[in-house]
């Protein structure tokens, strides 16, 4: 595989992740992600059409090619493993493992990242719960729900929480929410989209915003 430099990995990773969430990905969503100009994006996108790592069609956003798929799909895979490890052997907190992540996926080499996954014991998700790609590049898709959109009344079990924003990775862990915990959706509030949960006997008051981040599961109770 054709060595690529960091910026453009980046591109490659971010387009295929707003793509797993069945995102339209423009030049704004991209600029967005990040935290560069669109015109910068513009320019990075054009050449990467020009290699062949992604397809710009107009009106309808960027789609990666499989080559393209390919790198994005190997580093994600690079950066959630490094997220276990950093984890479960480093101590690192959930807010912390993303942003170191993020420098060291590029410089890890596929066989360093293959031993790294076997001394893991094979692990299938992240600290946040997203999915491991293993190294032929299969990637699981749990069928989580968002919070804000799941049943008033039910028992969920938090499956994942977006680590875009390490705000609510520390709200969540002060409220005693991790990963697995079980909560009940006591109530939604129509007025703000706000929801009131309860974990562990109390309750607490959760933002429109951090609802949206929190992927659960229905425990079927």
């Amino acid at each position: 595989m054709k060595t690529q430099s960091k910026s453009k990995e980046d591109y490659l990773k971010y387009i295929f992740l707003l793509q797993s969430e069945d995102k339209k990905v423009t030049t704004s969503a991209l600029a967005g992600k990040l935290n560069i100009s669109p015109a910068s994006v513009s320019e990075m996108v054009a050449k990467l059409s020009k290699e062949g790592l992604i397809k710009n069609t107009p009106y309808h956003g960027f789609q990666l090619t499989k080559q393209g798929e390919k790198i994005a799909v190997n580093l994600v895979r690079k950066h959630r493993l490094i997220e276990v490890f950093l984890q479960e052997h480093l101590k690192y907190r959930w807010e912390e493992v993303h942003n170191e992540a993020e420098k060291l996926e590029h410089v890890c080499s596929d066989v360093f990242i293959d031993k790294l996954e076997e001394y893991l014991n094979f692990p299938k998700f992240d600290p946040h719960g997203d999915p491991i790609p293993d190294k032929h590049g299969k990637l699981e898709n749990p069928d989580n729900m968002i919070l804000s959109k799941s049943k008033e009344g039910k028992y969920y079990i938090v499956a994942k929480v977006k680590d875009s924003f390490d705000e609510i990775l520390k709200y969540m862990s002060r409220i005693g929410i991790r990963l697995n915990s079980k909560i009940h959706l006591t109530e939604k509030i129509s007025f703000d989209e706000s929801v009131l949960i309860s974990v562990n006997n109390k309750k607490h008051l959760l933002s429109k915003k951090m609802a949206d981040n929190i992927y659960v599961v229905n425990t079927n109770e």
